[in-house]
């Protein structure tokens, strides 16, 4: 996930609408405050977010909200117990016990601490039998909603774990607090949850911090705390992640919409550099001599973009490789590949003379063309998820530095 946008805002809104007014409102405080010990959780599992939303209506906290998605290295640190059973969510109380799965915890929390719910009958009336529908069908569309967020741990993720759980002030019924919940499942963060959902007392607590709305984050191990998911979310990326992941609508677009693209555009390169009615011999000639002009600018530069101005592919690309802090040279071929924009045809034909690929970014490193932002020999964001990207540029700052005393 990359720094939440209006999308990401307005779906995660969406959920909150689908699930009517659950996780919103404290209906009954708990006086002496008990917190449960750990929650072993995926924040986009429809069993785990009922769970939540009675946490949230109860009052209650979390001492240890534990991320369980499948892919989850925590345990290897042995500083966490692995979930005691593969049924989530999974609930470790203060005394030890053990309860595992949404039916199980919810009617424990029921019983302890909610009077109304254990001493009402079941409501059979024709308005409650079709708002539990309403509700199941609408947890089903809340994963739909976000879909692929917050159920994966992510490649951005370090593999070392912070040395104290961080603290989220938060309430489940909250699109904004949802996103960060989120990349903390992402990123295999595990957090105390303070729930302060609305007639909640802990907005008074955290009225004291500084702030009466929620999200709002502490961070013990840099003494951090600040409010305002966007904040949160970069600041997560930037000290718990190895890099801030690409836009995920591009993503989606190079996986789903480039593949039927790319033909159109290797077909149409040529054409635009002048090869129709050209002399085929001047025509390659010149493709020759652009191949050479590569050949020159990726050797004198261990990283080289060739870019669209207007292209948000290649937008994300500098953007990503400035949160990297990677010196590149970029060269621009124009506005964009549409006619009458792109002001270096022979050159885009020559890259994909070279290379098989048209469409830009085209990036090089150390001379050799890795392809775009996510594919290519391997693409920019695969080189960063296999750990490659690093030693790359090493060996290509190094060879760039021998060829500088060749000349």
């Amino acid at each position: 996930m990359s720094i939440p946008g209006p999308l990401d805002t307005l779906t995660s809104g969406l959920v909150s609408i689908v699930r009517l007014t659950q996780g919103v409102t404290v209906t009954q405080t708990d006086p002496i405050q008990r917190s449960i010990k750990y929650l072993y959780d995926i924040e986009n599992d429809r069993d785990c977010r009922q769970v939540r939303e009675r946490l949230t209506e109860l009052d209650l906290c979390v001492t240890t909200v534990l991320p369980a998605a499948p892919n989850s290295k925590i345990w290897s640190t042995q500083k966490y117990p692995p979930p005691p059973s593969s049924t989530l969510p999974h609930m470790v109380l203060a005394n030890g016990e053990s309860l595992s799965g949404a039916a199980e915890i919810l009617d424990y929390l029921d019983m302890k601490y909610s009077s109304s719910r254990a001493t009402d009958t079941t409501d059979q009336t024709l308005a409650a039998t079709a708002k539990l529908i309403l509700l199941d069908v609408g947890n089903y569309l809340a994963v739909l909603l976000r879909y692929g967020r917050g159920r994966q741990v992510i490649a951005a993720a370090r593999p070392d774990y912070a040395e104290q759980p961080l603290l989220l002030y938060s309430y489940e019924g909250n699109q904004f607090c949802r996103l960060v919940r989120e990349v903390l499942c992402e990123l295999d963060i595990p957090y105390e949850l303070r729930n302060a959902g609305k007639q909640s007392p802990r907005r008074a607590e955290l009225a004291k911090r500084g702030s009466t709305l929620c999200p709002f984050l502490v961070d013990p191990n840099t003494g951090t705390s600040m409010p305002e998911s966007k904040e949160i979310v970069a600041y997560l990326y930037q000290t718990y992640a190895r890099w801030t992941p690409p836009n995920e609508l591009l993503q989606w677009a190079s996986d789903v919409v480039l593949p039927t693209v790319r033909p159109l555009l290797a077909l149409v390169a040529p054409w635009q550099a002048g090869s129709r009615g050209a002399d085929p011999e001047q025509y390659a000639q010149s493709i020759q001599q652009a191949i050479s002009q590569i050949d020159a600018m990726t050797a004198l530069h261990p990283v080289v973009v060739y870019t669209y101005d207007l292209s948000p592919f290649c937008t994300e690309t500098k953007a990503l490789l400035g949160r990297l802090k990677l010196e590149y040279k970029e060269i621009s071929l124009g506005l964009e590949w549409i006619p009458g924009l792109l002001k270096e045809p022979v050159l885009r034909a020559a890259l994909l003379e070279k290379t098989g690929q048209s469409s830009l970014p085209h990036i090089f490193i150390g001379g050799e063309s890795i392809g775009g932002l996510f594919s290519g020999t391997p693409g920019l964001v695969p080189l960063l998820e296999q750990d490659q990207l690093g030693s790359k540029v090493t060996a290509a700052q190094a060879k760039t530095k021998l060829f500088e005393k060749k000349l």
